[in-house]
């Protein structure tokens, strides 16, 4: 019996078995790992910059009457990676060499904006006839603290902050959770299709691509169909990848629910 005889035999049964096995047990592991993730990512983009130029002539950013070296509109989004729904989770957002000035807020697939938690309320509370102190001036431009009081599966917060940096460094803006059982990740943003990392998609679709590509290098008698065949899927690599991410999370969804 040849390698081809052979591999058509109960041989190839065997191997796509233990592959099915594996993936099987990867998703699963994946599964029970990200119950209670919650990852974020940060983009800044400069909007204006203060410069005395020669040809350009003089250039001033001015908010509330505030001349400003450097603007900034960056913008947080916090996924819920997990398979629980949450409720009253706090969300809280510090810098240290950034000035927040104002924001805006709000979650995906509903039209409301967060509020600020009572405790952030109380510190930035100034009675009347008396004036705001230095400290709540510093509590207020590095740092928000909010109420997010429902946090589906799959849902994202969304925080876009007007600032400007302390010094000529880019700005530097973090973010922690306040939830029992919660994890919160920090991740690069990356270049997405159909809401899928573009890098994820290409890995998953380099995946289905060599279990698709075994059976036909066995049972296809013309290789240069084979090259033409895998030519042409590497082409559109990420499609069936992205498609196949969006399937296993609407499994991970059903699971969940």
């Amino acid at each position: 019996m040849d390698l081809i005889e052979l591999l058509k035999s109960e041989y190839i049964s065997i191997i796509f078995g233990g592959i099915a096995g594996i993936l099987t047990a990867w998703v699963t592991q994946r599964v029970l790992h990200k119950r209670g993730v919650f990852r974020y990512f940060v983009e800044h983009n400069r909007i204006g910059m203060s410069a005395n130029d020669n040809i350009f002539g003089n250039v001033q950013i001015i908010w509330n009457e505030t001349n400003l070296q450097d603007l900034y509109l960056s913008t947080i989004e916090l996924r819920n990676d997990s398979l629980n729904d949450y409720e009253d989770v706090i969300v809280h957002t510090f810098s240290d060499n950034t000035n927040l000035l104002t924001e805006r807020t709000g979650i995906s697939n509903s039209p409301s904006i967060l509020e600020f938690t009572d405790r952030y309320k109380q510190l930035l509370h100034v009675p009347d006839g008396q004036q705001i102190t230095d400290n709540q001036r510093n509590i207020y431009f590095g740092q928000r603290e909010y109420l997010v009081p429902i946090l589906n599966r799959g849902e994202t917060v969304s925080l876009t902050y007007l600032n400007t940096p302390k010094s000529a460094e880019v700005p530097a803006i973090w973010l922690s959770c306040e939830k029992k059982g919660v994890k919160v990740k920090y991740s690069e943003p990356q270049k997405q299709i159909f809401g899928v990392s573009q890098l994820h998609a290409v890995l998953y679709g380099i995946i289905i691509g060599l279990v698709g590509l075994i059976p036909a290098m066995i049972y296809t008698t013309n290789n240069w169909i084979v090259v033409a065949v895998a030519f042409l899927y590497g082409l559109f690599v990420t499609v069936p990848g992205a498609l196949a991410i969006k399937g296993i999370r609407k499994f991970r969804e059903i699971i969940g629910g």
